[in-house]
């Protein structure tokens, strides 16, 4: 699986995923730790704001982005590519994608909005205060 996060300094994971022009890329799977193996560094024309969406993108070869905050046409762009976009409070890539993998964080699209009713029951974040639900809030 190639994992993607959002780190505009190459060492945090960072937010504001429409903007972002630099990924780190990771290979993992469920049996092996994450090892990085690749970063990527756009030209700005490359942002997924902005970007034609016609034409192919070098995050289309990723299944999953990871990011610290994504808005909703970015997963919309995303998911139309096939690219599954994961949000999270962590800020080390590395423990973002073993989080990920570990099903300790999940896509925005899953519905959660902390002010609203989710699934037909209030929603309420788990008493460790992490926002794995991923809304932020």
């Amino acid at each position: 699986m190639r994992i993607a996060v959002s780190s505009q300094n190459f060492r945090t994971v960072t937010g504001h995923a429409g903007t972002a022009r630099r990924f780190i890329v990771f290979e993992a799977d469920q049996q092996t730790p994450p090892r990085e193996i690749e970063r990527l560094d756009l030209d700005a024309n490359m942002a997924i704001h902005g970007f034609d969406h016609s034409a192919g993108h070098p995050l289309d070869s990723m299944n999953v982005l990871i990011t610290g905050s994504a808005g909703e046409g970015f997963v919309r762009h995303l998911a139309a590519r096939g690219v599954l976009v994961v949000a999270t409070n962590e800020i080390n890539p590395a423990r973002a994608v073993e989080a990920f993998l570990d099903g300790r964080v999940r896509s925005p699209s899953a519905g959660c909005a902390h002010d609203r009713k989710v699934g037909g029951k209030k929603h309420a974040h788990d008493s460790q205060g992490d926002n794995s639900c991923n809304c932020q809030g």
